[in-house]
């Protein structure tokens, strides 16, 4: 049994075959818009150059950016019906009031505030107005809305009105797609509602293009079963990314971290992703991306759903060199995926990072006698301002002084220098395909992240136990062997402005598919 991983970027979509810890083979496809048609292509070409019975390929995994980029480009976002649980508090802020105008006005900016909510400490702060719920389902079903969010105040301490709220939409308007944003964000109310919002909006592409996966899949004559992988490195089966597409955001740099991890054995360690137009930078933390801890802005958007704490700089491999040996400037413009066309070394007429590689002997690719014409100083120059750059982000990413490796990975990760500062920067096998072998080896994952009151005989360790259990039950519904689950985070916080004595708990844990596990017993 094989496993195939493909991660569909804005540019390119690769594809990679693992055997047991083995990459077979990897390949770079173009993207397409269909978004079929390119991963047809991609599996058909990773197919051939491995050589594998595509009968025995036992799942795919697929990392995309589909989501994302809608957000971003202000595409495919469909009209929410954004309603809050919490009036009388909170009525000067409502609904995607930090919104960009633009993406607020395709989501249709009807926002309704209703009496509902509960204090921090969970009491209640008005009871749900059940009667206006029922006549702003009339106002949807007269504006042909499809899709809603429902948000109450301090839902992550009680989600009791959340639900009903859901119970009653469904009651009078059939058909409508409602997210809790329970479901989606974490604490912290305007966040967590535009969490909700945003995924509510996604849902009808988030269906389209898991269709556009199978129909791809079943083209290519492979019948084994596809996940996706979400934004914590970690997958989903396709009927969750139905329900939540916006935990994929961010799953690009996410798979790049995990296979990078994946093809050196290293656990912790700095992983600087280089692409045509800019680098992502992130740190490992028991092989995994370390989380952002602060709130996250998606196309200008701020939301608190889990993000991997990455973050780019503008240089990649099509990035421009311009100016003098005195005043080098290096990006943030790219040729991008036209760097084959447009670099020296390929023929073309423009001075890119990718033409400085290869003229101080970095990579040997396409034809260093075409860089006769450019001025060494201005090379000597430009190299060690790419150096400095590399240097300035890795360092971003540190947490302490301990020394830890840096991965460079990436198809443009030959612009790095073997050593930053006093960091060893390795480049392992398959470095530029680490992707996909990222999303081939993703995990099903589990999660709690609550409000435990450790009082009537409640303790500490107890609550932490109470948490994990419902992590690992999580996991074992998503697909996850039980025997093979793992906690790889384990957190509580106190909070002093409770009473009851409460703390926040929050518990990850991550575990093998069945049929993986199975896989891998079979190579052992």
């Amino acid at each position: 049994m094989y496993r195939v991983g493909i991660d569909v970027g804005g540019t390119n979509t690769d594809a990679v075959v693992l055997k047991g810890n083995e990459v077979l083979a990897g390949i770079k496809a173009s993207t397409t818009e269909d978004v079929t048609s390119g991963v047809f292509e991609a599996l058909e070409q990773v197919i051939a150059a491995s050589g594998i019975d595509r009968a025995r390929i036992g799942a795919v995994m697929i990392g995309t950016t589909h989501f994302t980029n809608a957000v971003i480009e202000r595409r495919h976002l469909d009209p929410v019906a954004a309603i809050r649980l919490g009036l009388p508090s909170g009525a000067g802020l409502p609904p995607m009031v930090d919104w960009p105008e633009d993406i607020r006005e395709m989501v249709g900016d009807h926002g309704y505030q209703v009496k509902g909510g509960y204090e921090f400490d969970g009491r209640v702060l008005s009871p749900l107005d059940e009667g206006e719920i029922r006549r702003i389902a009339g106002e949807i079903r007269e504006k042909g809305i499809r899709a809603a969010s429902v948000t109450g105040v301090f839902s992550g301490v009680n989600d009791a009105m959340e639900l009903r709220t859901r119970e009653i939409l469904l009651e009078e308007c059939s058909g409508l797609s409602v997210v809790l944003s329970r479901d989606i964000g974490r604490h912290g109310l305007l966040a967590r509602e535009s969490a909700a919002i945003m995924n509510a909006s996604l849902l009808r592409l988030a269906d389209k293009t898991v269709q556009a996966f199978g129909h791809a899949l079943e083209q290519a004559g492979v019948k084994a079963p596809f996940f996706i992988t979400q934004n914590d490195g970690t997958l989903m089966a396709a009927d969750t990314v139905r329900a939540f597409p916006v935990l994929t955001f961010a799953s690009g740099p996410t798979n790049s971290m995990r296979g990078a991890a994946f093809l050196t054995g290293l656990k912790e360690a700095i992983v600087v992703d280089v692409g045509g137009t800019t680098s992502d930078v992130g740190a490992l933390s028991h092989g995994f991306p370390r989380q952002a801890s602060t709130s996250v802005d998606i196309g200008g958007v701020r939301t608190n759903f889990r993000m991997p704490d990455v973050f780019s700089i503008g240089l990649g491999g099509g990035s421009l060199v311009k100016g003098t040996p005195e005043n080098v400037v290096i990006g943030p413009q790219s040729v991008g995926y036209r760097v084959r066309q447009e670099a020296l070394v390929f023929g073309g007429q423009t001075l890119t990072a990718t033409d400085i590689a290869v003229a101080t002997g970095k990579a040997e690719i396409g034809d260093a006698a075409l860089l006769a014409s450019v001025d060494a100083e201005l090379v000597t120059a430009a190299a060690k301002q790419m150096t400095e750059m590399f240097e300035t982000c890795v360092e971003r990413a540190r947490i302490s002084a301990e020394p830890v490796p840096v991965i460079a990975v990436g198809g443009g990760s030959v612009l790095m220098p073997d050593q930053i500062g006093d960091l060893q920067v390795i480049r392992p096998e398959n470095f530029a395909v680490a992707n996909a072998v990222g999303a081939a080896i993703a995990q099903i994952s589990g999660e709690t992240d609550r409000i435990f009151s450790l009082t009537d005989g409640v303790t500490r360790d107890s609550a932490l136990a109470e948490a994990e259990a419902e992590a690992r039950a999580q996991a074992i519904a998503a697909g996850a062997v039980a025997e093979t689950i793992e906690v790889i985070e384990r957190e509580d916080m106190p909070l002093a402005y409770l009473p009851g004595n409460a703390t926040r708990i929050h518990v990850k844990v991550v575990g093998e598919m069945g049929a993986l596990a199975e896989m891998e017993v079979e190579n052992a």
